[in-house]
């Protein structure tokens, strides 16, 4: 297992009423949407679009499982930051940790501990990750 030497990518954002259930707290599955935008948001500040990856490369990224904690409810517009970071290689695999904070008053509403995978999008059989893309993540600023 390697484990990889970078700081946590952050993504902010607010709570919109399509986001919450009738009582204005988010629904549970949106969750999932905000922690995968903010892994996106990590690929995207490392130079890594997932269109280009599929195009160019003919990579795509897939989650194979997820293990998500409810802390505290996050409500109707309050803004969250969402961090995500790559935190260990193996083999095929990846492993990403998440955290979801309440920004006014820095309140931890949620975690996630997920592992993914490189599929070549044609075959959809696993693929290492390419060396171009690991230089990028053990890169620190």
């Amino acid at each position: 297992m390697t484990e990889q030497k970078m700081q946590p990518h952050t993504w902010q954002f607010r709570v919109y009423f399509e986001d919450t259930d009738a009582g204005g707290v988010v629904y549970h599955a949106r969750y999932l949407n905000f922690f995968e935008r903010a892994r996106t948001e990590l690929l995207r500040a490392h130079g890594i679009q997932s269109e280009t990856l599929r195009k160019e490369h003919n990579l795509i990224w897939v989650v194979l499982d997820i293990h998500v904690q409810f802390r505290q409810a996050a409500r109707l517009d309050d803004e969250l930051l969402v961090s995500a970071e790559l935190t260990w290689k193996k083999g095929v695999r990846q492993g990403f940790q998440q955290r979801m904070t309440r920004k006014s008053d820095g309140v931890l509403v949620a975690t996630a501990e997920l592992s993914a995978v490189l599929l070549h999008a044609d075959s959809l059989k696993p693929a290492r990750m390419p060396a171009w893309m690991e230089t990028e993540f053990t890169h620190v600023d």
